[in-house]
């Protein structure tokens, strides 16, 4: 069952985020874009990039350029987290499972070689129905509830940078 989106009071401090958004169900995908753009820019984010990309498929890979590039020792500015957006609607063969088991599994990889938060919402979903719920109502869209997401962990991974236990 779906939860309301829980709006919470966060603060973006300095960070920079990025939103890298799938192009492929667009109606869908930029929905959820436009909700956590909103999200962010609520919070005080000044500093967002975002990076389109064919589908789903090709989100990981931008996803470790930019926590790549981003966090390495010469980089001025380092990215606070990493958005990712996609919809993926199962067909009569198994090629979406396949699609979303390989982006999960290489987002999780990414946050954790690179220390960067990787917040995913790409949705393998069962159909359109379950596509317009989660991403184009008022009370439910993924959008939001990754910005908010990428929030919260931003100011965790803050909290545990330079202190010692």
């Amino acid at each position: 069952m779906l939860k309301p989106i829980q709006s919470r009071k966060l603060r973006a401090g300095d960070g920079q985020f990025a939103i890298v958004a799938s192009q492929y169900n667009a109606p869908y995908v930029n929905a959820m874009l436009r909700a956590a753009r909103g999200q962010l820019k609520r919070a005080g984010v000044r500093r967002i990039r975002i990076v389109r990309v064919p589908g789903a498929f090709e989100i990981p890979v931008v996803t470790a350029r930019l926590a790549r590039t981003a966090n390495d020792a010469s980089s001025a500015d380092p990215l606070s987290a990493i958005i990712c957006l996609g919809v993926i609607l199962r067909g009569e063969t198994t090629h979406a499972a396949h699609i979303g088991e390989a982006v999960s599994r290489a987002l999780m990889e990414i946050q954790l070689r690179y220390e960067v938060p990787v917040i995913h919402e790409v949705l393998l979903l069962e159909s359109e129905a379950q596509a317009r719920v989660r991403c184009l109502g008022k009370t439910h869209n993924r959008g939001a509830e990754a910005a908010q997401t990428a929030l919260a962990m931003a100011q965790v991974m803050e909290s545990l940078s330079g202190k010692s236990f």
